[in-house]
């Protein structure tokens, strides 16, 4: 008989916590009967392990000891007599191996049990885990085998077992199997009471993602003192009292415990829980016990790839083999199961070129590698690889899966030389022309563009000995261009004949010859053109003496035209002359002298003249150079010397100093020092006052022969020789101060102002009369101002109303009017306001406002003016003022707005005009000559 399980695959044991009641669950299973024993076996072609155990419900002696065991905890159990578990494969096939995690238990090859050595048993249960794993397949299983502990039973009288064996009894009657005893009874007996052990209570496993219906018990906790006074059980910890809160509870009264709520291993793996039995009274019954709850995983989360795109590179032409990335996936679940155990395998590629598998994955690690050859990237520059990663170690029946891509791009190698698109190029070049592109070298390369496998470097390798062209590179096309960097010459060489090569920055790849289209030939042809005269020797230096007469021949600079083919004339002419010393013969450049040559001139520097010439052939179109010609002119001695310094001073008595002397010279070395200083004989009043002493070759004393000489200026001359061949004199003037010194040799400043020609009368009377003069100013500044402090205080001697001079009158108070005033006018400004006025137009306002725009400048009165001037201010303000529209009153319509009823005036509507003329305005006579204009206008009505 055979039932389906759920496809679960790998999972630990559940155990709720009871004694016989374990189960275990891998793949497609099923459960086979025999005799009373339920066997859980894998449905699968290959041997895998079969674990049979004792089903309560049936007899039959278990295979794996499920009963508890009792052995006295001081005694050891006795290793000749081992507990046997079978293990069979559900197709009876053979090579099963067996181990275990501990150190303790052994397992045989025939499924035995036994002890490795002499042991004391530290509690009451002994839990291990056995590992079988079939050699041919290299699959693995593990089972959980655990043996209870029981009490050895002992006579009252002698509290000793048989020598020489120990007694194992096995308890007949276990526990119902929902219960757990953690708390061990207590035996009272006559004899020895012996303290026993906690238990150690296995841990509870839980699946996650359980469907309930919850609350779902898990176990029930008892203590064995429940029969005697009423107990409450309770549990704290992780998951009950801690967050997260209330996950499992448990019955106070009867101590079964439950979970909650759905399990969810990725959050919280286990539990760690302490049972407590208190009495009524809150009083400690039993020591806490430690239980242990762990989520059994399901496999309920796929792999997730850390990346959704993986990008990856491998070099064309690469070996099977290589390595090209790695993809990776994580797996939420148990990685120490297959739900956690994550595979990896490659599902499309594209482009399938040249192979639709051209790369493979390790289905553990995730590597990418190649796998077959042929990379090429000229054909395929880029793969896409979806990669699929599986958990249930790639079981794609059970398995969650998930996807990636892996973009791999074929990098580039330098396989493909560079070739030359012909085999011959040509191109011209003008002679005397550098940094010009003669011809343009196209090349082919199937290497990535704008990379070292693809750029190109090209190199001369014959035809030009002297170096006269280069082959640069392009960066844009790749072109080499054939470049001049040494100008060539026509008359020399006439045509070149060039070999270049071309090849890649970097190397070509290993096993990459190079092609024979990788050489070309350039042929370039030279073009003959009329070039310049020039002068062989630029700068040319002549050396003469200064001084030669105007006519003379100095040299012929002549010029060589280098169109030794072109028969042509070069003609000569001056460029550069700065002292318009020279002429040259326009035919032959012979060069003469065409004024005296002076090297003490400005236009000679360090001995040297300088002086250009042109030559011009008549090509076409003509050509010229330039040359320089050098005129070093020796030194003759043409020049006397010249007396220092040209004035002195000195004390009126001698002995107390004396002038030192000395003479400067244009010439040069021999025609210069040392000098010889002397004084005339004539006037003989020179060498009776005055005296002079030699110091050395270039320097003497001037000082005063006589005791005594008045102050003032003297002018000494004194005669200078040079030492040139033959020598020069000069006599010169030196201006000598005779003035009064103190006691230190210096010139007092009234003697200073003595010696100048001024006698001391003199100086007074140049003082007095600056005193005056600072008096005469200072007094006329006072006058002016006291006459402008009277004019603007006098007031006026006649009435301003007798006054009739046509003068302007300042008056200082004048009223505002009515803006003066404290009046609200914004009543008569804001007539729109008053809606008790009907004839008012909505809107009007007044107008009669200032206009804006530009004023004119009225003139400014002068300070003081003069009185003919006052006539034209006025008629100039009058004409300022007539044509000022910003001037009141404003030419403007002037609305009159509404300003109350019932006013006490009468109307002026009722006054008429007399026509009678009976009115006498001969009164008007005697008002004075202001009212004469109206006087004659009423006055004598009757006689007009």
């Amino acid at each position: 008989m055979c039932t389906s399980d759920s496809p679960s695959h790998h999972k630990p044991p559940v155990q709720g916590g009871r004694r016989g009641s374990q189960g275990w669950r891998r793949g497609r299973s099923c459960q086979v009967l025999e005799g009373g024993e339920r066997t859980s076996c894998p449905l699968r072609s290959s041997p895998e392990l079969c674990l049979r155990w004792a089903d309560p419900r049936h007899s039959g002696t278990p295979l794996v000891p499920l009963k508890p065991v009792k052995v006295e905890n001081d005694l050891e159990p006795e290793p000749s007599k081992p507990e046997q578990v079978k293990f069979s494969s559900c197709l009876e096939t053979k090579g099963t191996q067996y181990e275990t995690n501990s150190v303790d238990f052994k397992v045989g090859a025939d499924g035995t049990v036994f002890a490795t050595r002499e042991l004391q048993v530290p509690s009451e249960q002994v839990a291990f885990t056995v590992t079988a794993w079939d050699s041919q397949t290299a699959e693995r299983w593990d089972a959980v085998v655990r043996l209870l502990v029981a009490q050895t039973s002992s006579s009252h009288s002698g509290h000793k077992a048989q020598k020489g064996k120990k007694t194992v009894a096995l308890d007949p009657s276990p526990p119902p199997k929902d219960t757990l005893l953690p708390w061990p009874q207590h035996q009272n007996s006559n004899g020895l009471r012996r303290r026993k052990r906690d238990w150690v209570i296995p841990p509870i496993n839980v699946p996650e993602n359980s469907r309930g219906p919850f609350p779902q018990q898990l176990v029930r906790i008892r203590s064995d003192k429940d029969n005697d006074i009423p107990i409450r059980y309770s549990i704290t910890g992780v998951g009950a009292d801690q967050p997260p809160m209330e996950v499992f509870s448990i019955d106070s009264m009867s101590g079964r415990m439950y979970v909650t709520r759905p399990m969810d291993r990725e959050e919280h793996a286990s539990y760690h829980l302490r049972a407590h039995a208190v009495d009524m009274n809150g009083n400690k019954v039993e020591n806490p016990i430690d239980l242990y709850i762990y989520v059994i995983d399901m496999n309920d989360n796929r792999p997730e790839f850390i990346n959704q795109v993986y990008n990856g590179s491998v070099d064309e032409g690469s070996k099977p083999g290589t390595y090209v990335m790695t993809v990776t996936a994580n797996d939420a679940d148990d990685s120490t199961t297959a739900n956690g155990m994550v595979r990896y395998r490659i599902l499309t590629q594209t482009p399938q070129s040249p192979s639709q598998n051209m790369f493979t994955i390790n289905s553990e690690t995730g590597d990418i590698v190649t796998v077959a050859a042929g990379l090429d990237r000229e054909k395929v520059q880029q793969y896409t690889v979806i990669v699929q990663a599986t958990d249930m170690e790639g079981n794609l029946n059970y398995g969650l899966s998930n996807t990636a891509t892996a973009i791999i791009t074929v990098t580039d190698v330098n396989d493909n030389p560079p070739e030359f698109t012909t085999s011959t190029f040509a191109g011209e070049v003008p002679e005397n022309r550098v940094e010009t592109v003669v011809a343009n070298l196209t090349v082919m390369d199937r290497d990535q563009p704008h990379s070292p496998n693809w750029n190109a470097v090209y190199r001369i390798i014959s035809g030009d000995p002297s170096g006269h062209f280069s082959v640069r590179t392009d960066p844009v096309t790749n072109e080499g261009m054939v470049t001049v960097v040494k100008a060539v010459d026509y008359e020399l060489n006439r045509a070149f004949m060039l070999t270049v090569m071309v090849s890649n920055q970097a190397p070509l790849a290993s096993g990459i010859q190079m092609s024979f289209q990788s050489t070309a030939g350039v042929t370039i042809s030279v073009m003959d053109i009329n070039e310049a005269p020039y002068f062989p020797s630029n700068h040319k230096l002549i050396r003469l003496e200064e001084g030669v007469p105007p006519g003379t021949v100095l040299t012929t600079f002549s010029a060589v035209d280098p169109d030794r083919f072109m028969q042509q004339a070069v003609r000569y002419s001056k460029l550069s002359d700065p002292a318009n010393w020279l002429q040259v013969n326009t035919t032959n450049g012979q060069i003469t002298t065409a004024a005296v040559l002076d090297r003490e001139s400005l236009y000679t520097k360090n001995n040297v003249y300088e002086a250009t010439f042109l030559a011009a052939d008549n090509g076409i179109p003509p050509a010229s150079g330039t040359g320089t010609l050098q005129i070093y002119l020796i030194d003759i001695n043409d020049n006397a010397p010249e007396l220092l310094p040209k004035e002195a001073q000195i004390c009126e008595k001698p002995n107390l100093n004396a002038i030192n002397i000395t003479a400067a010279d244009a010439d040069v070395d021999p025609n210069i020092g040392p000098y010889v200083f002397e004084l005339p004989f004539v006037p003989a009043a020179v060498r009776k006052n005055w005296t002079i002493t030699r110091l050395n070759g270039d320097y003497a004393q001037l000082s005063l022969r006589i005791l005594y000489l008045e102050a003032g200026m003297y002018d000494v001359p004194i005669i200078v020789t040079d030492s040139g061949n033959p020598p020069l004199s000069n006599m010169s003037i030196i201006k000598v101060k005779v003035c009064p010194c103190d006691d230190n040799g210096d010139c007092t400043t009234i003697g200073a102002v003595a010696a100048a020609g001024l006698g001391t009368g003199a100086i007074v009377a140049i003082l007095i009369c600056i005193l005056i003069l600072l008096t005469m100013v200072l007094l006329f500044v006072v006058w002016m101002k006291r006459r402008e402090k009277e004019r603007h205080t006098k007031q006026l001697l006649i009435d301003p109303e007798d006054d009739v001079r046509d003068n302007i009158l300042k008056y200082d108070e004048e009223g505002g009017g009515e803006e003066d005033q404290d009046y609200d006018l914004s009543q008569l400004q804001q007539p729109e306001a008053m809606g008790h006025v009907p004839s008012k137009a909505p809107g009007v306002r007044r107008v009669d406002e200032r206009p804006v725009g530009a004023e004119p400048q009225y003139p400014v009165r002068p300070m003081v003016p003069h009185p003919g001037d006052i006539g034209e201010f006025i008629n100039e303000g009058l004409r300022a003022a007539d044509n000022d529209p910003t001037a009141p009153p404003y030419d403007s319509l002037l609305v009159f707005d509404y300003e109350g009823s019932g006013s006490t005036a009468g109307s002026v509507s009722s006054l008429n005009s007399s026509s009678s003329g009976d009115q006498d305005y001969d009164y008007l006579n005697d008002w004075g000559p202001r009212f004469k204009k109206l006087a004659d206008m009423y006055g004598g009505g009757e006689e007009d």
